[in-house]
């Protein structure tokens, strides 16, 4: 991976032009297609992962076979870093949504690097603190609220995380409404029926694979 293109994740964003080309000599570029899967739940962890181009999801299984989304991750995002700490397996399953571009970095090399790097290390721990924050609120959002209000919580998430810089917010997920209700933890019906409501309110509109959020302050007032 290219020094440039690794200025581009905030966990490489401190390292000066000497500390980056160390990190460059043991990334190492795959290519994914869409629908083929990384890494799996429970596999022994062996490495990080940085989304260079494309959408990957990171779930777990229910024991009924569906899946829950645990987040959707866009360009310049970094994940399975909790493997680096421990010898702990990768805590959910990795799946390409659109065709992407990844870079890898073995557990062994990474470590090598933040012996030679060591603020490396904290920029690690400030990423696990941001996901455990988030996670958290995922929590929150499954335990103690309805579908509506997550359904909400999850489009004002989204917004902040993926929409585009327009007056009205065009999200550009990769997602069927099923991955949709999967990431709300509901059923694809009741969310059907939630986004229709939404729509007939001017708060949002809907393509295919795409949300366009009409009225974010609209949507806030719901919660």
């Amino acid at each position: 991976m290219r020094i440039d293109s690794l200025r581009n994740y905030d966990y490489f964003s401190q390292l000066t032009d000497k500390e980056l080309a160390e990190v460059a000599k043991v990334v190492r570029t795959k290519e994914y297609k869409k629908g083929e899967i990384i890494f799996f739940e429970g596999e022994a962890g062996n490495a990080l992962f940085m989304l260079e181009k494309g959408k990957i999801k990171l779930v777990k299984m229910k024991e009924s076979g569906e899946e829950q989304i645990l987040t959707i991750l866009k360009s310049g995002s970094i994940f399975a870093e909790v493997i680096i700490f421990d010898e702990a397996d990768y805590p959910a399953t990795a799946i390409v949504l659109k065709d992407s571009i990844v870079g890898v970095i073995s557990k062994d090399d990474m470590e090598n690097l933040i012996k030679k790097i060591p603020k490396l290390s904290l920029e690690l721990l400030k990423i696990m603190s941001k996901r455990l924050r988030r996670a958290q609120k995922m929590v929150e959002n499954l335990g103690l609220h309805n579908t509506e209000t997550r359904t909400t919580n999850i489009l004002i998430y989204l917004a902040s995380e993926y929409g585009s810089a327009n007056q009205e917010i065009e999200l550009e997920l990769s997602i069927s409404q099923q991955e949709l209700a999967n990431l709300i933890g509901s059923s694809r019906e009741t969310v059907s029926r939630i986004l229709n409501n939404f729509k007939d309110q001017g708060l949002i509109d809907t393509a295919r694979q795409k949300v366009i959020i009409k009225d974010l302050k609209g949507l806030e007032k719901l919660n």
